[in-house]
């Protein structure tokens, strides 16, 4: 996943140079730093609102903020160049691109972009519009110029009267940084996966350290680009080194003028059409995470709906143009933050009430679980319910107890007992969803939600009684949703009456 610098931040930035200069951007550029890792560590707390309908939301809305400035990019003519050049150049930049992707084998697929570019390139140069001159003044080697600018300690008024919007647009970005670590994660497995949210929460960190790491320099804010997502999507490569790879390049970009000058010289109009047949599976890998998370449930589909379109008029100035641009500073005239934010609004708005129950992660703990299950059950018109919800229960804090047998393990017990708890349980479409709230053991434990869907394939070294939580955990489940963080695990169970459909004997 690689980082950029951030659009939302921009009209924040350069109101902070206005009012205090490069010192005071660089201070709040490092608060906003602070404020993605603070809330990587307490991702969990926001996870009812990072949902797939947020997260897909915000993915299917990246490539609508960033084609307009791809499509102005494909529009730049130079000054006296045929008419017809820069369209030539675009589509063959296109064609080559395309067609690899679609006729190629994967080996070659992964090519498919540099022969876009190298293609258009070319025909650039026939017709006249190349900007390659540049090159051969350039040095080979060479630093960049300037020195960073330290931060301003004063903390004055000018910083007050900013930070609030640092912070804001911070959460927008962590917004943003989920989304695509999400949709990363789900385009880079050969088979289904639950998303790992400790690696989400990394990726959230992470984001967090290079802005930090961006203010001693004397940058400008970044975030998680997209762009990857669609290249993984399209070459089937998602190898980790690749992003070593990426990093030493952007290294050596800063310090060999000669290949910066190379990658500037390319026109504008082949940079902007190899961009736009990567960003084009963007949109769909956005609109399938939205899909799989509102199944069965219209509410969420319409949420996405209301939001992906809102963000296009907003984007697009279609709707009340004056009003955005200056409300809160033009925050939300960009369709990205404006529809994540519309987002995150009705799926607060529209989350129903649980009723909530806090203990241990403890066997001891089954009979006051079950109490808080038949009052729950009574109140809300589940009672058939009641003998599948309770098993179900069991199971699921069993699994979460995971009873050891070795005397090491035994002398944990204590310990893990004192794991705090938090069940809630609420009536969705006459369906009772039990939701497990736990701290952690410390422990790299599999993820239950994909034991579950391999347990077909479960091989002898499984533990048997394991294997039989499991298979009566998902005949009683309808669906079972597993959320791992590094301090928090988060099961969600739905239960239903009569036989799950897909479940097994």
């Amino acid at each position: 996943m690689l980082h950029g610098c951030s659009a939302p931040f921009i009209a924040v930035c350069v109101a902070a140079l206005v009012e205090g200069g490069p010192p005071l951007l660089a201070t709040l550029v490092f608060v906003s730093g602070m404020v993605h890792v603070a809330l990587s560590r307490q991702l969990a707390l926001l996870h009812r609102v990072f949902t797939p309908v947020v997260t897909g939301t915000v993915i299917m809305l990246l490539p609508v903020t960033i084609m307009p400035i791809v499509l102005r990019m494909l529009n730049e003519v130079p000054a006296g160049a045929p008419a017809a050049a820069v369209p030539l150049s675009a589509c063959v930049t296109i064609a080559a691109a395309t067609g690899i992707h679609l006729k190629g084998s994967p080996g070659i697929r992964l090519w498919a972009p540099v022969v876009g570019l190298a293609a258009g390139s070319a025909v650039a140069t026939l017709v006249g519009i190349s900007e390659f001159g540049g090159v051969a003044e350039a040095a080979w080697v060479g630093l960049p110029e300037g020195r960073p600018p330290g931060l301003d300690l004063g903390f004055g008024p000018a910083f007050w009267a900013l930070l609030p919007s640092f912070v804001f647009i911070a959460l927008v970005g962590t917004t943003k940084a989920v989304g695509v670590a999400v949709a990363t994660q789900r385009v880079s497995w050969r088979k289904p996966r639950a998303v790992d949210f400790r690696s989400v929460q990394g990726a959230v960190a992470a984001e967090g350290g290079g802005n930090i790491l961006a203010s001693l320099v004397g940058g400008l804010p970044n975030t998680l680009h997209p762009t990857p997502i669609a290249t993984i999507e399209t070459t089937g490569v998602a190898s980790r080194s690749v992003g070593l790879f990426a990093g030493l390049a952007l290294i050596a970009l800063a310090c060999f003028p000669k290949l910066v000058a190379v990658i500037v010289g390319i026109p504008d109009a082949v940079v902007a059409a190899v961009i736009i047949v990567t960003l084009c599976t963007l949109f769909v890998v956005g609109m399938r995470e939205v899909v799989t998370g509102s199944r069965n449930n219209p509410r969420s589909g319409l949420i996405a709906g209301l939001a992906v379109w809102a963000g296009i008029a907003i984007e697009f100035d279609l709707v009340f143009p004056d009003f955005f641009n200056d409300f809160a500073g033009g925050l939300l005239n960009n369709g990205m933050t404006a529809g994540g934010m519309l987002a995150i609004l009705l799926v607060g708005l529209t989350m129903p009430r649980a009723a909530r129950f806090r203990g241990r992660v403890d066997v001891r703990e089954l009979p006051r679980i079950n109490e808080f299950i038949r009052r729950f059950a009574r109140g809300a018109g589940l009672e058939a319910l009641i003998g599948r919800m309770e098993a179900a229960a069991e199971e699921t804090l069993l699994m979460l107890v995971e009873a050891r047998g070795t005397e090491e393990e035994q002398e944990d017990d204590a310990a893990r007992s004192r794991r705090a708890l938090l069940l809630t349980a609420l009536r969705e479409k006459g369906h009772a969803v039990l939701q497990f709230k736990a701290t952690t053991a410390g422990q790299e434990e599999l993820n239950l939600q994909d034991r579950l869907a391999w347990l077909g394939d479960e091989t002898g070294s499984e533990l048997e009684e394991q294997a039989i939580s499991l298979r009566l955990l998902r005949h009683l489940a309808s669906s079972v949703r597993h959320q791992q963080y590094h301090n928090v695990d988060i099961v969600t169970l739905k239960v239903a009456a009569g036989r799950p459909e897909g479940s097994r004997r």
